[in-house]
């Protein structure tokens, strides 16, 4: 396992949900943190020591992305990992839904995280350990409702995303796995009622899932992991 002392981890949409959950729990492992989010006030500084970066970064704007990995190593010299947590869903179908809305959900989940990489690629290449963890959705693996036609089309973009990440990373230890959960409790869902036999998940239980991924070794990568919220038959 690698260790986390030292390391910087950058994470998306770090101010709720999942990302403030992997923020927390990185925070007491011992990690270094840049939370970024499109209202940086909104993170509760609180919640962690002083040795916190904090930058405003929002999928929709480009030179976000640039600014921050600028900033990240300015302040503290390396990139090690980041964390592709910011996302969006929209209800945009096969018959229905406004055109804007399958491009909101294109600029949110697949080219602001493309963005972010490629502004990190340099850095996390000269690490020798670079990871990079993409909260993709059980949606990009399949599509349950024609309804979700837009955000499984984006979240099927996010996880050829990751794959590309392996692939052109690999030879300078640059390793990255897709966690794809299910339902999972977050203001996204906050709406939906779990039927029969489904569950939400606990952000905390993506948290570990994350830790998890971040620490394994060079020699141990993992390219997907599936965390289903309901019995599936593919999964």
């Amino acid at each position: 396992m690698l260790s986390p002392d030292g390391r910087v981890i950058l994470i998306s949409g770090a101010n709720r949900g999942i990302g403030r959950a992997t923020a927390r729990l990185l925070a007491a492992k011992g990690y270094r943190l840049s939370l970024g989010a499109r209202d940086p006030d909104a993170i509760e500084r609180a919640d962690f020591e002083a040795n916190l970066h904090v930058a405003r970064w929002d999928a929709t704007e480009p030179e976000t992305s640039s600014a921050w990995a600028a900033d990240v190593l300015q302040n503290f010299g390396r990139i090690d990992g980041i964390v592709l947590n910011a996302g969006v869903a929209i209800t945009a179908g096969l018959e229905d839904g406004d055109e804007a809305d399958f491009d909101t959900m294109w600029e949110v989940n697949f080219k602001g995280p493309l963005r972010l990489t490629r502004a990190s690629m340099p850095a996390l290449r000269s690490s020798g350990h670079g990871r990079v963890v993409n909260i993709v959705s059980l949606s990009g693996k399949r599509l349950l409702s024609g309804s979700m036609l837009g955000y499984s089309a984006s979240k099927f973009a996010a996880l050829t995303l990751t794959h590309a990440i392996r692939h052109d990373g690999w030879a300078d230890g640059v390793r990255a796995t897709a966690i794809c959960p299910g339902l999972v409790e977050t203001r996204m869902v906050a709406d939906i009622e779990p039927s029969e036999g489904q569950f939400k998940i606990d952000p905390d239980t993506i948290a570990e899932t994350v830790a998890y991924s971040l620490s394994l070794p060079n020699e141990a990568a993992v390219a997907e992991i599936l965390v289903n919220s309901r019995l599936e038959a593919s999964f």
